[in-house]
């Protein structure tokens, strides 16, 4: 029996010598090399005790070691569990808990704090610095260059990813072989990558998008990426014209157009801008467009199902929109309170069907039948209306709804209002308690820099062209929205800070 996940997106490179990372400071890795060393580290594993279906939790920063960790898991059959390297200790002791991971890979600086919960979770340590030492890659030092790819099934598990946990505890999404295959086989063709492209990759590992979108797609392309640590302003510019394609989120895109050497010329190498995790403003597409000429490709993912929906490749990509469902994808718009289908254009909740779904949450059950229907259709807890022309719409997520006087009352109308007034950079719209109307609406501004936004003429802009019950019932400017390390705006954050303000 084969091992799909591994031997279609990395052992079929194995004896490649094409770079498949160039580095930061001019290096590249080839393919074969990058392979000997997974397999070298799946060797390691394996002597460590662990078996096909066991867990491994890594909050390790981004290197190329940290990506062959990755690999390694891939060919021995263990479940890859990347986590977020800014959690904290405890917020750790409930993933390595919840998962039951057997083996917890971290940064030598986290060693001592980890060592007692691993040992207290009967689970082992080992450790991998940025740099590329540490404990894990000392001992596979002295292992084979080639390892027996173990064994696997198209539905048998091959990662974890825990949900933000913005409400209750996170959930463990359970992935397949088959959920990253196949997502990272329809995007290839979408967006026409092929081995010559080169990806400028700026993106975090521990998150689906970094993980198993950048580095999936370049694998089954067979294509090269430039592999950075972190998103710099200075290396991006220096290494752009080395670049064909870019996947960031928004911030990436505005931070690139502040600056003045950003330019037409610059970007002239790229064919394709790739945004996602966060909502795109359109100012920014625009702003884009007019300074490059090129017009960023955006999309719609989440965790539980990587990537569903797209922006044409060829044709038009249109701002405010996440496109159309990917092949083998199936979306609808459904009522909240029947689960039926609504008409086309009316706002309801986003369900997806496809081999791109996840299986169900990691010792969740009753959570998973409340989220993943018997049909195989996701609830994905997003609000969105498909247009007349089969564009879909993302309107916000079902609990960012407010409810007003009975009235429901989508966020996203409004904040593309508040986008649109003179010295607004942003804004963010929650749903604050009301001793009267149950909720009332809050706003949340960020200014242009320089600027200083007319709030009684922005209030005057939301009464000529909303409905009474949308009209914010307070305007308040911040320097900045709370964001999470993906770009996504953290309303449970505001709706915590605000929830006193009108009772």
């Amino acid at each position: 029996m084969a091992n799909p996940l591994y031997d279609r997106l990395f052992g079929r490179h194995a004896q490649s010598t094409r770079p498949f990372l160039h580095l930061q400071d001019g290096g590249a890795i080839s393919y074969q090399d990058f392979l000997e060393m997974a397999s070298r580290f799946a060797h390691v594993l394996t002597q460590a005790g662990l078996k096909p279906g066991d867990r491994l939790a890594a909050q390790v920063e981004k290197s190329p070691e940290a990506l062959a960790l990755y690999a390694a898991c891939a060919q021995a059959g263990v479940v890859f569990l990347p986590l977020n390297t800014a959690y904290t200790v405890d917020e750790l002791h409930y993933f390595i808990e919840n998962s039951g991971a057997r083996l917890v890979v971290c940064d030598q600086t986290s060693r001592s704090a980890l060592t007692d919960v691993a040992t207290s979770l009967g689970a082992g340590i080992e450790t991998l610095n940025g740099d590329g030492s540490g404990s894990l890659a000392e001992k596979a030092l002295t292992m084979p260059a080639e390892f027996q790819t173990v064994p696997r099934a198209i539905d048998d598990l091959a990662a974890f990813l825990y949900t933000s946990g913005t409400t209750g505890r996170s959930k463990g999404a359970m992935l397949t072989q088959g959920n990253l295959l196949s997502n990272a086989e329809v995007l290839v063709s979408e967006w026409r990558f092929t081995q010559d492209d080169v990806l400028l990759h700026a993106l975090p590992i521990f998150h689906t998008h970094g993980l198993f979108v950048a580095t999936n797609v370049s694998l089954a392309a067979g294509s090269s990426m430039i592999f950075l640590p972190r998103f710099d302003v200075e290396r991006i510019l220096a290494l752009l014209p080395k670049a064909t394609a870019m996947m960031g989120v928004p911030t990436f895109y505005t931070r690139l157009l502040d600056e003045p050497r950003f330019t037409r010329e610059l970007a002239s190498h790229v064919r394709l801008f790739i945004s996602g995790s966060a909502p795109l403003l359109a100012e920014t597409h625009a702003q884009f467009e007019a300074r490059t000429g090129h017009r960023i490709l955006e999309r719609y993912g989440m965790t539980e199902t990587n990537m569903n929906t797209s922006n044409p490749y060829d044709g038009e990509r249109r701002a405010g929109t996440v496109g159309f469902a990917l092949p083998g994808v199936e979306l609808k718009i459904t009522d909240p309170a029947t689960g039926e289908t609504i008409e086309q254009g009316e706002v309801g909740q986003i369900e997806v069907r496809g081999p791109n779904v996840f299986k169900g949450y990691w010792q969740m059950p009753e959570k998973t039948a409340a989220e993943l229907r018997p049909d195989g259709f996701f609830i994905t807890g997003d609000l969105g209306r498909i247009d007349a022309d089969g564009y879909v719409h993302i309107v916000g997520r079902n609990k960012d709804l407010i409810i007003s006087g009975g009235y429901n009352i989508y966020p996203k109308e409004i904040e593309q209002l508040l986008d649109e007034q003179p010295g607004v950079l942003e804004s963010a719209v929650i749903g604050v308690p009301h001793p009267d109307f149950g909720e009332t609406v809050l706003a949340v501004l960020v200014p242009k820099p320089g600027k200083t936004p007319d709030l009684e003429a922005i209030d005057a802009a939301a009464r000529k062209s909303l409905a009474r019950f949308k009209h914010p019932r307070k305007l308040i400017v911040l320097d900045q929205l709370p964001r999470n390390t993906m770009g996504k705006v953290q309303k449970n954050v505001l709706r915590e800070r605000y929830a006193d303000m009108f009772r």
